[in-house]
């Protein structure tokens, strides 16, 4: 049987994944307004020279570009483990403990920064040339801008969401391998 979830609960959970989600989206937005789609001329406005900075770039598939094409089936799995998260938390109780409530606010603002994407909602169409695209067909993929290199070496360009999602895992890993689970009590009768 699960416990009451204090109200305080939903108001971090919801706060956290709505500003965090908010926050992607924006700042995915200022991205590719300000250095327009990727391609061979994409712009790159680096904040350190060589090493981290903004460019454009479109990921139709998942974690490290694995799964290219495939964004409608990442998108319903995003969608069943929004579902999962909120029946978890919520139904089953799990968010009475804080540190799972923050955890996984940071995964859903993630995930749903990504799934907006995934959807075709930024309105993004292929630009001439693209490859295996033809020019003027939606974008169903997720729009990334942060760009790290160190030397000859590129770490794959990701966004906000990506982040919160890595955080969010990080602080899942963390409770499970560092929280006690609670001590069960036994009920007399």
């Amino acid at each position: 049987m699960s416990k009451a979830v204090p109200p305080s609960r939903y108001f971090v959970f919801f706060t956290l994944a709505i500003g965090i989600c908010a926050a992607d989206l924006v700042s995915k937005s200022w991205a590719f307004a300000r250095l327009g789609m990727p391609g061979p001329d994409a712009q790159i406005y680096w904040l350190w020279e060589g090493v981290f900075g903004f460019q454009t770039s479109l990921n139709e598939g998942a974690l490290f570009g694995f799964g290219q094409g495939f964004s409608l089936l990442f998108a319903a799995l995003a969608t069943g483990a929004l579902a999962a998260i909120l029946i978890w938390l919520f139904a089953a109780g799990a968010a009475g403990d804080w540190l799972l409530t923050v955890a996984l606010s940071f995964i859903t603002a993630g995930i749903l920064g990504n799934l907006y994407d995934r959807l075709g909602f930024p309105g993004l169409v292929w630009p001439e040339g693209s490859f295996g695209h033809r020019a003027g067909e939606p974008v169903y993929a997720v729009r990334d801008f942060i760009l790290m290199r160190f030397r000859d070496w590129s770490w794959p360009n990701y966004n906000l969401a990506d982040s919160a999602l890595v955080c969010g895992a990080a602080l899942l890993l963390w409770h499970a391998l560092f929280t006690k689970p609670p001590e069960k009590t036994s009920e007399k009768d």
